[in-house]
């Protein structure tokens, strides 16, 4: 920091002891003096005066004092006045000082870099310098740190290259100050190759130019740099030289970076046993956040309860942590905690707060801080805008986003692309793409977040067309190659059914995935092609790197084998799963029970569903349809009843199974007090299905009355399916007059179903009305009906 700027914060400090009144007396008598009795301690007073001076007036008050006396070519006084002038803005006066007292000093030369580059003035750094260099003036090894400093802040690239031959035509790349400077130079734009070799020509290297290198290879994008890290460390203590405690923060990194636990231990042990500040809240801050990433947040958590006074700079640390640990819950504890113990919160804590409501959908805790922010007038700056508004999309509220991200000023492509996710988790897909348009007008370059939200919204419209020029984009603008977003094209012309495009781009990814390989086989098994699937699978497992399936890839694969009746192999995935201890896994279990019901194996879906430890909805719901399905109902009824002794809550697919079980079954009783329970004992509201099967439990039944009476009582909107049913069982119980009338009224109802004219026209031809049979089928064929063809497939082989 300056000096000048420490005497300023200081200043406030002790004013009370120190009137600014004195100061001005005091700047007054120095004035008056005609002539300096001493000029040695007259110029040590006006120094002090400078160190003391905190505003302009004062500032030209005293520049005018060192004229007066006749010390306006001081150098000591000069380079003060240089850098306070420098710290309060004025490059104008600042320049003018440095003109009137240049005469080569290099103490002097040195103080107009440190000044300049400490007052944030970096531009004038770089002006500076290159003034130096027009006029041949030799500058001191400071020059060149100061200046490449200032390129680094300025991402002035060329112009520190161009430096960088300066230093070596001055013969100053082996200095240890100003090589570690042009290694943070290089490592600023992750040129490792360059910084190590400035780092070879140092001849006598310190724990500063080390540091630097460590840092350099710690802060690269390349994961594989991290390494050599460690490497350097190593030559570092060939050399006799410890690490101190910038080396262990930027060690630290390293290891949270790779997720090297094990290193990070050594490091926290290394500084314990040698006593390297420990207590340093850098340090601290550091250690935690490196245990939160190696997850390990136990360690964490204690060395966070050996801090005695606990900065908000920590408490971040644990509840940043946590959050990407994919622990909301503790983090928001973490959050409220903060509140209670009276912490200071800062932007990060508060967008921290917002981000663990996000991820728990819980949006009145989130309105609260929202208003916690709007009461304290905290200036909300843009990460904390796009917290709330990635909250508000969380908890669709997509109005309340779109208002904050409208209000923003200041926006950048991440805020973009939360609020195109926020679109497209409320539905809005078309909004979605619109602000990609105006993200496009205002200049901000699109990032791979960006391109895969927005084939995610194409994905969404299912239109082809629309998907072939997000395509066009995609490659035009050079992101085809990136795995993630192939993937997500893939699965857009699944999702339109273009099956063979969506292959072209798999075969094209170098780089295949699990999720390359599991998105084709799901879009090859959702459009019925189950051979498909399976020779896709055995080739992925053929592969010298091999991913291995997931429960994603096992489901698919277990429907492919169900579909094509294949049993053994179903029995082999099963095998597969207790091999890999996944019997807890509650999505593969329920596919197993589907798939051994439909390949007629009813007991060994029943027993499986026995053994299953933990059992949700879905099982109960999948092991009552398999009930129905090999017209076990009472079993089915039974399993209701061991939902309610397990204090299970059934749902509408529930009772759906269970009505359709009893409808085959012929049990009217058990069936409509079924549908008595669903409304009465757990207020579910009736579907067009629920309604269809109590209809078709009656038509079966022959009770065509009971029947008819109840569809009366059916909202018309939900009637269509239950119509339909008593239809046919018009026609099954030979009731012809009533089955006329309500087929009038099915098509009346629904003209755009192609069954339900084929019903109508089989009603007719069982009593040899051809004409109106023939009438039907005519109308049906101008509305451009067409009926589906069924088909079935038999195993000959298991």
């Amino acid at each position: 920091m300056h000096p000048f700027s420490i005497g300023i914060k200081t200043f406030k400090y002790i004013t009370p002891l120190f009137p600014i009144k004195s100061h001005s007396l005091h700047f007054s008598n120095l004035c008056a003096r005609k002539t300096p009795s001493n000029p040695s301690l007259l110029a040590e007073k006006l120094a002090y005066s400078l160190d003391w001076c905190q505003d302009i007036h004062s500032l030209k008050k005293l520049h005018a004092c060192t004229i007066i006396q006749g010390l306006g070519t001081n150098t000591f006084l000069g380079s003060k006045l240089l850098n306070a002038y420098a710290f309060l803005g004025l490059l104008t006066e600042s320049r003018s000082v440095f003109i009137g007292i240049n005469n080569g000093n290099f103490s002097l030369l040195n103080s107009v870099f440190v000044g300049y580059f400490k007052a944030g003035e970096f531009h004038e750094v770089l002006r500076v310098y290159l003034y130096f260099k027009q006029r041949k003036i030799v500058v001191h090894g400071s020059a060149f740190t100061f200046s490449l400093k200032s390129c680094i802040q300025l991402c002035r690239l060329e112009l520190g290259k161009a430096i960088h031959v300066d230093v070596l035509k001055f013969g100053l790349n082996t200095d240890r100050f100003v090589g570690s400077s042009l290694i943070g130079f290089y490592s600023m734009y992750e040129d490792m190759v360059d910084a190590r070799k400035v780092f070879d020509e140092i001849t006598e290297r310190d724990i500063v130019a080390y540091t630097s290198l460590i840092t350099g290879y710690t802060q690269t994008g390349d994961h594989h740099a991290a390494y050599k890290a460690f490497a350097v460390v190593q030559r570092m203590r060939d050399d006799n030289l410890e690490p101190n405690r910038v080396t262990l923060v930027m060690l630290l990194q390293a290891a949270s970076k790779l997720r090297l636990l094990n290193y990070g231990e050594l490091i926290h042990a290394y500084a314990i046993r040698r006593g390297i500040n420990c207590f340093d809240e850098v340090f601290k801050t550091s250690l935690m956040d490196m245990y939160m990433k190696c997850g390990a947040p136990h360690k964490a958590t204690v060395v966070f309860s050996q801090i005695s006074t606990k900065s908000t700079a920590c408490w971040n640390v644990l509840i940043d942590g946590h959050l990407k640990s994919c622990q909301p819950f503790e983090a928001l504890n973490l959050f409220s905690l903060m509140a209670q113990d009276d912490h200071e919160f800062d932007l990060i804590t508060l967008a921290n707060g917002v981000r663990s409501c996000a991820n728990l959908g819980l949006l009145r805790v989130g309105k609260s801080i929202h208003g916690y922010m709007f009461r304290t007038g905290v200036q909300l700056d843009v990460v904390t805008n796009t917290a709330l508004i990635d909250m508000y999309s969380k908890c669709n509220n997509c109005g309340k986003a779109t208002e904050i991200f409208d209000a923003m000023k200041n926006k950048d492509v991440i805020s973009f692309n939360v609020m195109m996710a926020g679109y497209l988790q409320n539905g809005y897909a078309c909004e979605a793409i619109k602000l990609f348009h105006n993200m496009r007008r205002s200049g901000l370059t699109e990032n791979e977040a960006t391109v895969l939200t927005i084939v995610s919204a194409f994905s969404d419209l299912k239109n082809i067309r629309q998907g072939r020029s997000i395509h066009g984009y995609v490659i035009t603008h050079g992101f085809e190659s990136k795995t993630d977003i192939a993937n997500q094209i893939m699965y857009l012309y699944v999702k339109c059914d273009y099956i063979d495009y969506a292959r072209q781009v798999f075969d094209q990814i170098k780089h295949k995935d699990l999720v390359s390989w599991t998105s084709m086989m799901r879009g090859y098994e959702n459009l019925g092609h189950a051979n498909e699937v399976i020779t896709l699978f055995y080739k992925m497992m053929n592969l010298e790197k091999q991913p291995n399936p997931d429960l994603v890839t096992l489901t698919c694969l277990l429907q492919a084998f169900s579909r094509l009746g294949c049993l053994k192999q179903i029995k082999e995935i099963h095998c597969h799963v207790i091999r890999l201890l996944m019997e807890n896994e509650i999505t593969i279990m329920n596919s197993l029970l589907t798939n051994y019901s439909k390949c007629g194996m009813y007991k060994t879906s029943r027993d499986l569903f026995g053994q299953m430890g933990t059992k949700c909805i879905a099982s109960w719901n999948t092991m009552i349809a398999a009930s129905g399905m090999h017209g076990d109902c009472f079993g089915a009824l039974e399993l209701i009843n061991g939902m309610k002794k397990e204090n299970i809550v059934p749902d509408e697919v529930t009772f759906m199974s269970a009505l359709s079980s009893c409808s085959h079954a012929g049990l009217i009783e058990e069936g409509l007090n079924l549908f008595k329970m669903m409304k009465e004992e757990y207020g579910l509201v009736p579907g067009e299905e629920h309604y269809g099967c109590v209809v078709d439990l009656l038509g079966r039944a022959g009770q065509l009355k009971d029947a008819f009476d109840f569809l009366k009582c059916v909202p018309p909107t939900q009637s269509g399916s239950a119509l339909g049913a008593l239809v046919a069982a018009c026609r099954v119980h030979g009731n012809n007059e009533m089955g006329e009338g309500l087929g009038r009224w099915l098509l009346d109802l629904d003209p755009e179903n192609s069954s339900s004219y084929g019903l109508v026209s089989n009603l007719y031809a069982e009593r040899e009305r051809w004409n109106e049979a023939a009438h039907i089928r005519a109308t049906a064929k101008q509305r451009g009906l067409k009926t589906t063809a069924g088909f079935s497939l038999i195993e000959i082989d298991r």
